[in-house]
């Protein structure tokens, strides 16, 4: 959901903000989190087909601030060379407003977060990072190796769901196809025939003279239901109900766990190797979790910061495993706990990889089964009079 936000930014004055957020107190948490105060808010309807918005080019972007910087050039003569070449204008805006900001003396980091839609927090908090330690480059590069890693995950997932998705539509419609043209002119041939059928060659034909007679109501409903289907999944809180009725299965939401806790501590990870406090860093990182997990991050976070270690908090939260937890004690003795974090990210991510593997060579010979036993029985269904009228005639 889109909002419009009229608020009071330091160093700003009165601003008018458009963000993207999931409720109105998500909205107004955002400004607060740049140290601003709301002074009204009110939601923008976008239509039912959500509008496309700019696409920031955020790792090319950063490919190239790194090259730039370790050519020589500041921080501003690269961003002024990066805005000259641009060729997209909406990019090329948020470009030319970063260096206003640079001009007036603003932070990078603090710049970076006036522009949600461009630039996420862990980016920005990369940033900061680096305000403290004075190497832009070597946080870039960080960020752009962590982001490599998680497309690489992402990609392996969406390859692997790929062929099984294909194999279910493509069913779906030779399914349909038999079910809406091919049934209905059996069942005409078949209409007058007067001896007994098997029951499911009924129903069949039934359908068949059903799909005749209300074509166009069926055609209406089907429509109907997909523009809704659609509708629904373009909709946050539909997407959010969807995935907590996933968290709820045994196999799938236990994996689904493992996910976000590889994502938790990748980033974790970046975050403490680029020098912010593990206490902030769970505050910084607890946006990218689902919504049930950020309270026991803040939990976490509290423990902490009462003198607990790190993986004791985590293991009383439930935001670690087993394999995890004896990492994090580990990581706690030789004070490489960045690293420690990082290295838990990537086991999690090789076990999510194999489980997905493993299921996707169960799926596919199953779907292969389920469906050609439909399409099978179907075909089946339609000539079994034929094959009861040759019986007789013999």
């Amino acid at each position: 959901m889109h909002y419009e936000v009229k608020a009071v930014l330091v160093g700003q004055g009165m601003v008018l903000l458009k963000l993207e957020a999931d409720s109105e107190k998500d909205a107004r948490l955002q400004v607060m989190a740049q140290g601003g105060m709301v002074l009204d808010i009110r939601r923008r309807f976008t239509g039912w087909i959500p509008k496309p918005g700019l696409r920031f080019p955020l790792a090319h972007f950063s490919q190239e601030l790194l090259s730039l910087l370790g050519a020589g050039l500041s921080l501003v003569e690269s961003i002024e060379t990066l805005s000259e070449k641009e060729q997209d204008a909406g990019v090329r805006k948020i470009m030319g407003e970063l260096l206003e900001r640079l001009y007036e003396g603003m932070t990078f980091s603090r710049a970076l977060e006036l522009y949600p839609q461009a630039f996420p927090p862990l980016y920005v908090a990369s940033a900061r990072a680096s305000e403290r330690t004075g190497d832009l480059p070597e946080a870039l590069t960080r960020f752009m190796t962590y982001q490599a890693q998680v497309d690489l995950v992402r990609k392996k997932l969406i390859g692997a769901s790929i062929y099984p998705v294909l194999l279910l539509v493509i069913g779906l419609l030779v399914a349909m196809f038999l079910l809406v043209f091919v049934v209905p002119k059996f069942s005409a041939i078949y209409e007058d025939l007067g001896s007994d059928l098997p029951w499911l060659s009924v129903l069949l034909i039934q359908w068949g003279h059903f799909v005749h007679d209300q074509g166009w109501q069926l055609a209406g409903v089907v429509t109907v239901t997909l523009g809704i289907a659609t509708y629904s999944l373009t909709r946050p809180l539909f997407r959010i109900w969807v995935s907590q009725q996933l968290w709820r299965i045994p196999a799938i939401g236990e994996r689904m766990r493992v996910y976000q806790l590889a994502r938790f501590y990748r980033t974790l990870g970046m975050l403490l190797r680029g020098g912010i406090p593990v206490a902030k860093a769970l505050e910084m990182v607890s946006g990218l979790l689902q919504p049930h997990f950020r309270p026991k991050v803040h939990a976490a976070a509290a423990s902490i910061r009462e003198g607990k270690t790190i993986s004791s908090a985590m293991e009383a939260e439930g935001l670690t495993t087993a394999v995890g937890s004896r990492m994090l004690r580990v990581g706690e003795r030789t004070g490489l706990m960045g690293e420690m974090m990082e290295r838990i990210g990537n086991f999690h991510d090789e076990e999510i990889a194999r489980w997905v593997e493993w299921m996707t060579k169960l799926i596919e010979p199953l779907l292969m089964a389920v469906i050609g036993g439909v399409i099978g029985g179907i075909i089946i269904l339609m000539y079994m009079p034929i094959f009861q009228l040759a019986g007789s005639i013999n």
